[in-house]
C-alpha cells in the first residue's frame, strides 16, 4: 500500500530550480509514494517573513497545515530550509500555550481553523524512516558504484534539533545512509553541516560564496566526484554561484551538485531528461557518465 503525503514543493522548485519538482515528480510512484500537491499553499516565509512579522509568518504556515489536515494527510516538503521553518513552527504552534488559538483568528475571515494534527517530513526523513533503507536497496537498478559523494545537509534541516528530532544536528546519518545504499561511496568532511551562505546571500555577497567555496573546497580535498543536498537554497548557493565561490577560496572547483530526487532518480536508472539534470550550471554529465547502466533480468 503507498504511503499517502499531502505535497509541499516550496518556491525554489516552482522557480529558480524546477528540476528539483520535475526529479520528485519523476521518483515518487517508484518510492511507493502517492502525493496530492497543496497548490493553494504559500511561501513558508524561508526564515525573512519570520523575522519581519512572526504571527503573519506563523499564519501563512497554519494556512497551509489546514489544508494538509483537511485532506487527512502530513505533509512531505522537498526542500531543507521549508522543513526547518514550517517544522518549527509546526512544533510552536502544537505546544505554546494560547498560540494556536491566536493564530487561528488571523486565519478565522478565510474559514480556515488549524487543529494542530499534521506532521511535516523531509523526503529524506520519509525515504530513511518511513520507506526503510532496505525497500531503497531493492530499488536500486543503477548502482552509483565508485562515485564519491559529499552529502550536504545545510542548516535548516537539522536546527533547531529540538523541534525536528530526525537526525542528530551534530553527527547526522541519514543521507550517508542513502549514498551507501545506492552504491556510492561517502565523503567524510566537516563542512556537510554548515551553512552554505545562502541566507548572507542579498547583504554580504563575498562573505556567502566564501563559505560555500570553503565548503565545497574541503569536499573535493577529500576526494568528491560530486556534492547532493536535500534543500534548493544550498544548491543555488553550490551550483549557480560555483563560479564566484572558488574565485572566493582560488580554487577550481568544478563540482556537480546533486539534488536529492535527481541522486535517487539515477540509481534507480531512470534516463538524466526525467531528472532535469540538463539544467545545473555545472554540468553532471562526468557523474551519469560512470553510473552502470540499469540491470536487465531475463
Amino acid at each position: 500500500m503507498a504511503l499517502k503525503f499531502a505535497l509541499y514543493p516550496g518556491c525554489a522548485a516552482q522557480g529558480a530550480t524546477p528540476e528539483l519538482y520535475q526529479s520528485t515528480m519523476a521518483i515518487v510512484g517508484r518510492l511507493g509514494l502517492d502525493v496530492v500537491e497543496l497548490a493553494a499553499a504559500s511561501c513558508c516565509g524561508a526564515g525573512v517573513v519570520t523575522e519581519a512579522e512572526p504571527d503573519v509568518a506563523l499564519a501563512l504556515n497554519a494556512r497551509t497545515f489546514a489544508q494538509a489536515e483537511s485532506l487527512g494527510l502530513d505533509i512531505m516538503t522537498i526542500c531543507g530550509t521549508c522543513q526547518g521553518v514550517m517544522g518549527a513552527g509546526n512544533k510552536r504552534l502544537k505546544t505554546e500555550p494560547g498560540l494556536l488559538d491566536r493564530i487561528n483568528r488571523l486565519l478565522e475571515p478565510e474559514g480556515i481553523l488549524y487543529r494542530g494534527t499534521v506532521q511535516v517530513k523531509h523526503l529524506l526523513w520519509i525515504v530513511v524512516r518511513e520507506i526503510g533503507i532496505r525497500r531503497l536497496s531493492e530499488l536500486v537498478k543503477a548502482p552509483l558504484g565508485g562515485v564519491r559523494i559529499a552529502p550536504f545537509y545545510g542548516c535548516y534541516m537539522l536546527r533547531p534539533s529540538w523541534d525536528l528530532g530526525y537526525d542528530d544536528p551534530e553527527n547526522p546519518t541519514s543521507l550517508e545512509q542513502v549514498i551507501r545504499t545506492l552504491g556510492g561511496e561517502v565523503v567524510a568532511y566537516t563542512g556537510r553541516t554548515k551553512c552554505c551562505g545562502f541566507p548572507v546571500m542579498l547583504e554580504k555577497e563575498a562573505i556567502a560564496v566564501a563559505m560555500a567555496g570553503a565548503n565545497m573546497k574541503e569536499a573535493k580535498e577529500q576526494g568528491a566526484d560530486c556534492m547532493v543536498t536535500p534543500c534548493p537554497l544550498c544548491h543555488m548557493s553550490l551550483d549557480i554561484y560555483q563560479e564566484r565561490a572558488g574565485k572566493a577560496v582560488k580554487t577550481s572547483l568544478d563540482l556537480p551538485i546533486l539534488h536529492l530526487p535527481q541522486l535517487l532518480g539515477l540509481a534507480m536508472g531512470l534516463p538524466s531528461k526525467d531528472l532535469g539534470l540538463s539544467r545545473h550550471l555545472v554540468p553532471v554529465d562526468s557523474i551519469v557518465r560512470r553510473i552502470a547502466p540499469p540491470r536487465h533480468h531475463s
